[in-house]
């Protein structure tokens, strides 16, 4: 009981410093023409081996940039390791993937490319099959001035995109900004998300993003190895089971959730999480209200993001 003491102090100083989360800014700053061409890149499945699998395949930008399945598809059939998380808003993640082995959108962007259970490819042969691309050497040569493409340039092209994918206006940054007025259950909500303690691994700008946390801190949720947990980065037992906190923005459109899939819904993710990593056992009626609080986070489709 004494941890869950500790995490209410933890919500009340959040309260002291000011509003725990803070709304996305309404338009930011990248450099269009390299945006666009990343895009191209982006839906293009020359990027894997058999030519069948994108980026948006596993990062759908018109479900919530994410998988609706539980692991992903890569390139001849073969299923990923863990949950595709959202890239939406990506660009505001401390770390990178569900264990934070990349620091950037850099390293994240190559990881998926060269996995072989992904897109299996290597840079050599990118380079290959896009400077055999009149179309892509017309594209690289106006946006980076180059006759020649290198990877480099590739994955630059695609962070540059990334950097776009950027989801503003959800109702609750509104209503941090004073613009709109949340419904009783939408506030309730609210309150109960901070009074249970979810927010004190689910604020900033992101709702998270920000920190490593255990799955199963007060009640152990099953471990499977095969995930690609923190241990697998810091090659310490202690980190089995931490995952990077996944984004709540735009967690009504991301279902299945967490690192396995295993909740299908946003209330039963509402109530899994209170057990394991609040020691709580939430009531149905708090979590209808909490999740009714969670899709207010639902932003605005950025037009970049539109085929």
């Amino acid at each position: 009981m004494s941890r869950f003491f500790t995490i209410i102090s933890f919500f009340y100083i959040l309260l002291a410093a000011g509003e725990p989360i803070t709304p996305l800014p309404q338009s930011v700053a990248y450099d269009k023409e390299k945006a666009m061409l990343g895009k191209i890149l982006f839906f293009d499945p020359i990027l894997s081996k058999d030519k069948k699998i994108s980026c948006n395949s596993c990062h759908d930008l018109s479900k919530g940039g994410a998988d609706c399945k539980r692991v992903s598809y890569g390139v001849m059939g073969k299923l990923g390791n863990i949950q595709a998380p959202t890239v939406y808003n990506a660009r505001y993640n401390f770390k990178q993937f569900w264990n934070g082995r990349a620091d950037d959108l850099k390293d994240q962007a190559n990881g998926p490319i060269t996995n072989p259970n992904e897109h299996d490819m290597n840079p050599k042969l990118i380079e290959k099959r896009l400077n055999a691309s009149k179309r892509y050497r017309e594209l690289f040569k106006k946006v980076y001035g180059v006759n020649h493409i290198r990877y480099n340039e590739v994955l630059d092209a695609i962070v540059e995109f990334e950097k776009a994918l950027v989801t503003p206006n959800a109702k609750f940054d509104r209503y941090l900004r004073g613009e709109v007025q949340l419904s009783k259950n939408e506030k309730q909500g609210y309150v109960l998300f901070k009074q249970y303690g979810c927010i004190t691994c689910h604020n900033g700008i992101n709702i998270g993003g920000n920190s490593f946390q255990k799955m199963g801190t007060f009640f152990p949720y099953d471990s499977n190895k095969s995930y690609p947990d923190r241990s697998k980065v810091m090659q310490d037992q202690h980190y089995t089971n931490v995952f990077k906190v996944p984004t709540l923005r735009n967690i009504a459109l991301t279902a299945p959730y967490f690192h396995d899939g295993s909740a299908k819904t946003l209330k039963e993710a509402v109530q899994k999480m209170s057990y394991h990593n609040l020691g709580i056992e939430i009531s149905p009626a708090d979590a209808d209200k909490i999740v009714a609080f969670l899709k207010t986070l639902t932003g605005v489709k950025p037009p970049i993001a539109n085929r």
